[in-house]
């Protein structure tokens, strides 16, 4: 920690020169003395240096980090932490915004000596004209979770801790953990933060001050892989989370179930070469590689109606579809989660 620095707001960025500064602003409007930024490129092409380099001269506390070569998001972060000040560091997204009040309010908690806050967000649309979702935890007061409540935190906010956004963590915490391991997973956060019991409590911010800019993810294209394969695996690694706890998630080989690979192929996530890739040549039954090749060579379009259509029927406890079709030609189902983010 340096001088009086207590949160350092670190992002991991990759040609984003049309979003971050719109997210920059949303953080130097609300910063104090207390606050610095801390960006590391991983050798963006695009003119993400200027952009940043002009908010630098309106902002001195905030340090620019340009890599030589590409590393990979989790090795980014892992880097931002490290050049980080302050006690605490929010490892924020290159493409969202905070909301009102958001560093005075993480400000005053981390004064409690949390190893971890979980902020809580709302979903928005890419441009942020259109609110898709008040507030993906569904909580409405914050919640503190004790040292030894691993899998009490593990069930309240892993499916929503995909997004890396939402943590904040101890820097010192961050510092002694493992992390090499976890690189290439795209969630070494999580990896960071459940890998074993954390050393002081963790607290859950009820209030959305986050604005997720939905369906602008860099991993899009890879969303298939990182669903069915990085993330199930990675949670399914954690020994000092129960199994029960685990098994909640139905976390073992998600792409053994069709249903599955029918909503990765109605939101155009799954396709041909997805199969090839990943089933085609997998010991599996002959019917389960011949359902899973028509799903990939259905169009996805016929897919996403007909399961938005069961899904408003049905009112499946299991999911939460947001159920609204994009007013475009492609009628995406833009997410299904399970019912307790």
């Amino acid at each position: 920690m340096n001088g009086n620095i207590i949160l350092s707001i670190c992002i991991a960025t990759l040609n984003r020169a049309a979003f971050i500064g719109e997210t920059l602003n949303s953080i130097i409007s609300q910063a104090t003395e207390e606050v610095e930024i801390v960006i590391v490129d991983g050798a963006s092409t695009d003119n993400t240096e200027e952009v940043i380099k002009n908010y630098q001269q309106k902002f001195p506390r905030l340090r620019y980090i340009r890599l030589a070569a590409k590393g990979g998001v989790d090795q980014d972060y892992c880097k931002a932490v490290e050049y980080a000040r302050g006690k605490m560091c929010w490892l924020f997204a290159d493409d969202d915004l905070l909301k009102p009040n958001a560093i005075s309010t993480v400000i005053n908690e981390a004064q409690k000596c949390y190893s971890l806050i979980v902020v809580n967000a709302q979903l928005m649309n890419v441009d942020f004209s259109r609110e898709i979702k008040n507030r993906l935890l569904q909580i409405e007061r914050n919640e503190i979770y004790p040292e030894p409540e691993l899998g009490g935190l593990f069930r309240r906010v892993i499916t929503y801790m995909s997004f890396i956004g939402c943590v904040v963590i101890n820097r010192d915490l961050w510092l002694k953990r493992e992390k090499a391991r976890y690189f290439g997973t795209e969630f070494i956060h999580v990896g960071v933060i459940f890998q074993s019991f954390l050393p002081a409590p963790a607290l859950v911010i009820a209030e959305p001050y986050i604005a997720i800019r939905y369906g602008n993810a860099q991993w899009a294209q890879r969303a298939f892989e990182i669903g069915m394969f990085k993330w199930p695996a990675l949670l399914c690694s954690f020994e000092h989370i129960p199994e029960h706890v685990k098994q909640e998630y139905n976390m073992s080989k998600p792409w053994r179930r069709l249903q599955q690979i029918i909503i990765y192929r109605a939101k155009g996530g799954y396709t041909l070469g997805e199969y090839q890739k990943w089933f085609a040549s997998k010991n599996s039954s002959l019917w389960w590689k011949i359902a899973a090749f028509l799903i990939a060579i259905t169009p996805s379009s016929c897919l996403n109606l007909v399961l938005l259509s069961y899904l408003k029927i049905m009112r499946k406890d299991k999911l939460i579809a947001i159920y609204e079709l994009e007013n475009n030609k492609n009628n995406i189902i833009k997410l299904v989660r399970r019912k307790n983010i």
